[in-house]
């Protein structure tokens, strides 16, 4: 697995930049090895970003040259923008590993090896800025129109209008009493959701405009899902949701086959001895089985490995899906068999912090939930939130009191 090396000064400050626009970016640095041939690798990171944008989806591609995609994209400086094509494609040899490279950088001087720059999606085109050299704060900040400068106040425009309208149609819609559409956990966020006219989402993006939904009974004491991720397969012990089952699973009252519908968490393990096991200095979070018997120190003891996830693809999954987020409260009440409810509070939040999220799951805020069938397929895998430790995790928010308004 490659590892993008850490930002330096002046790239954290572009980056944090880039964070308090609210522009969305994916970054990639450019090798030796990758400089000199011209080729680069598509990670993770890069490939959920583009399919999150809807730019290209690395997983439906057919390998060899025949299949290359071309994506037209503008090399922005500090004052100017050129004119190019970034290649997408998998090679014949290698199993296909994604591969991309931006056209025309050498022409331009636009990098060099050993530099970090971000890819922006906007209106089916992409835009390279180098964090390394182009001084993103300075460009903004100068009364000089540039491309660059343009692109980031239109993005960031943009971003403040999709919140102020998804706050507006909350309000004209969601502050009366209305029904549930169905009497169940999962109604409130339904009708929500068809009330402003969002289809059901179950995929990995963004309900509105990029801004995900998170609705929930204001009484109710349940964990908050963060977002749905499979476990990494290929440095797991345990190669599916089956093999899972098989090992640990149940049959419940009325069932005909096993199932495995569990809570983990890394501070104790649950009643099948599984728990989880975060290690950063490996890059990634265990699904174990441990003893169930508590140690002099209060700790448990690791029998075997169950499933990993890699910490890097759990950051993207959270910076992809709660980039933005309102979490709605809402109030209820029940009349003649149906549900009624009315939004009466909703946080706003901004820009989750990935290393928080490490130190939440460590300390058992943050949980796995295992949702497993031996038969019907479909299995889940839910990362949830307590309510509390929100602000623990998104550090930039704001409250709207419908109540009052």
């Amino acid at each position: 697995m490659i590892h993008m090396r850490p930002y330096d000064a002046f790239e954290t400050k572009n980056v944090k930049f880039l964070v308090q626009k609210q522009v969305e970016f994916t970054t990639i640095q450019i090798t030796q090895t990758g400089f000199k041939k011209s080729i680069l690798d598509a990670t993770a990171p890069v490939r959920a970003f583009f399919k999150e944008k809807n730019v290209h989806d690395y997983e439906q591609q057919p390998q060899g040259p025949e299949h290359k995609r071309l994506i037209d994209t503008f090399i922005l400086t500090e004052s100017a923008k050129y004119f190019t094509k970034t290649s997408l494609y998998r090679p014949i040899t290698k199993k296909g590993d994604p591969r991309l490279w931006v056209n025309k950088v050498r022409d331009i001087e636009f990098l060099k090896a050993n530099d970090i720059f971000a890819l922006i999606a906007h209106n089916g085109l992409l835009f390279a800025v180098n964090l390394s050299s182009v001084d993103i704060p300075k460009v903004c900040a100068s009364l000089i129109d540039t491309p660059l400068k343009d692109l980031i106040l239109e993005l960031s425009i943009e971003k403040k209008s999709a919140s102020e309208e998804l706050l507006g149609l909350i309000q004209d819609r969601m502050t009366d009493w209305m029904p549930s559409s169905i009497l169940a956990d999962t109604g409130i966020g339904r009708t929500v959701e068809s009330v402003l006219g969002i289809q059901m989402n179950p995929s990995k993006d963004p309900d509105f405009k990029g801004i995900e939904l998170k609705s929930h009974r204001e009484a109710s004491k349940v964990r908050n899902t963060l977002f749905t991720q499979a476990p990494e397969w290929t440095i797991s012990r345990l190669k599916s949701g089956k093999a899972i089952v098989d090992e640990y699973g149940y049959i419940p009252d009325g069932y005909k086959h096993k199932s495995l519908h569990v809570t983990l968490t890394a501070n104790r393990p649950n009643q099948q001895g599984l728990g989880l096991l975060v290690q950063p200095q490996l890059g990634i979070l265990e699904a174990d089985e441990f003893s169930l018997v508590v140690l002099e120190d209060g700790t448990f003891r690791k029998i075997k490995d169950v499933a990993a996830w890699k910490l890097m693809q759990l950051h993207q999954r959270l910076l992809t899906k709660h980039h933005e987020t309102f979490w709605i409260d809402v109030e209820t009440k029940h009349e003649l068999g149906c549900e009624f409810f009315r939004v009466s509070e909703i946080l706003h939040t901004k820009n989750p912090i990935p290393s928080q999220f490490d130190v939440l799951l460590d300390q058992g805020q943050i949980t796995v939930d295992f949702l497993l069938c031996r038969d019907s397929g479909g299995d889940t895998y839910s990362f949830k939130i307590k309510s509390k430790a929100r602000a623990l995790l998104f550090p930039q928010s704001e409250i709207y009191n419908l109540r009052s308004m």
